[in-house]
């Protein structure tokens, strides 16, 4: 008599319980991936415009009138709020994957995330890069 080739019942519900338990930590910990990769982009275009409004404050000695702001992107629109001679700030507000938070820059510097979704924290001194309300560098 020929042996039988194949799984048995039981090898192949324990192959599926492993793959369920693999993807209940996989998929949770790619998508919070996939989301902070996207707030990179407020970090990289707050950081970047900085020198643009400190270089418009040298050639005219005020920060009024400053509109040298990154392109607005998938994930946010840029904008410059309360510019005045001496001061400036610049938000980053999400949109599309990124609803809901909201990323600061002053003249001085002070960095700041206003505004996050609901289970986030946020912070007057950094912009947050997890729930956690954990700062990014």
């Amino acid at each position: 008599m020929k042996p039988q080739a194949g799984f048995t019942l039981i090898e192949l519900r324990i192959t599926i319980a492993i793959v369920g338990i693999l993807s209940a930590i996989a998929i949770p910990n790619y998508g919070s991936y996939v989301l902070r990769t996207r707030l990179t982009d407020a970090y990289s275009g707050l950081a970047g415009v900085q020198p643009a409004a400190e270089q418009h404050w040298a050639n005219t000695n005020s920060y009024a009138g400053f509109t040298a702001l990154p392109a607005n992107t998938d994930n946010f629109t840029f904008a410059v709020a309360n510019a005045s001679e001496s001061a400036y700030s610049i938000t980053a507000t999400g949109k599309n994957a990124t609803l809901g938070f909201v990323f600061t820059i002053d003249h001085n510097g002070q960095r700041a995330t206003t505004g996050v979704p609901s289970g986030w924290t946020a912070s007057a001194s950094c912009w947050v890069r997890d729930k956690g309300g954990k700062c990014s560098q």
